[in-house]
């Protein structure tokens, strides 16, 4: 069966721009550039999303401070090599951009969701906070065009966590749920740390695959 990677990883987001757009990186001959997006949560509560979008897509669209837009892309991944350590860095591919010219364009909309269909590769951590709310981490691989995987991390609260942390690795899951950013100090041998921002997902439902029903959904097609 041929996997559809869309379905495997399709994001929408609705925001404002809040970063002017700096050059990433060159792939044969197309330039990518990034700029940060502000996705507001129904308690108010503000994700800056980073973006990274190709020049390919901005040819009837600038990127300026302030300007609301639509986009529609996939949860990405790819490693950093710094200091000699590896470090995981996530963003948001842009596939289609649209900018938003009225309030009436938003409404009834969903600002921000993710689906994911991976595999879970590393033994989801499950822990309860001081006040008794369960959650769990839990990391996806997901298959991406020319053998490469993006590797997403989630995170699954309440019934949710009590769900997957009995999951073994290798599970393959669907989860539905929301991109966000959240700051952390990171502490060094020296006694110095740094702010740094993390992003992954909240996980709002989440359901195993099913591969038998695959398989005869595939043979009755063919």
């Amino acid at each position: 069966m041929n996997t559809n990677y869309s379905e495997n990883n399709h994001l929408v987001l609705i925001g404002k721009i809040v970063s002017e757009k700096s050059y990433s990186h060159e792939i044969y001959g197309e330039k990518f550039y990034v700029f940060n997006l502000e996705v507001v949560r129904l308690s108010s509560t503000v994700d800056i999303i980073p973006i990274t979008i190709s020049e390919r897509l901005l040819t009837t669209l600038d990127i300026e401070i302030g300007k609301k837009v639509t986009v529609e892309g996939q949860f990405r991944s790819y490693n950093n090599y710094e200091n000699d350590k590896n470090r995981l860095v996530l963003t948001v591919f842009a596939k289609e951009i649209k900018e938003i010219e009225n309030e009436e364009e938003e409404k009834d909309q969903v600002t921000n969701e993710v689906v994911l269909v991976g595999y879970v590769c590393k033994k989801p951590i499950y822990r309860q906070t001081p006040f008794g709310r369960e959650i769990a981490d839990v990391l996806l691989a997901v298959n991406r065009a020319y053998n490469k995987s993006d590797y997403i991390p989630s995170i699954a609260w309440g019934r949710n966590a009590r769900f997957c942390q009995n999951m073994e690795v290798g599970t393959e899951v669907k989860i539905t749920g929301r991109v966000q950013s959240r700051t952390y100090e990171k502490k060094f041998e020296d006694g110095t740390s740094e702010t740094r921002v993390a992003y992954e997902v909240s996980i709002a439902s989440m359901e195993v695959v099913n591969k038998e029903d695959q398989e005869t959904e595939s043979e009755a097609v063919v």
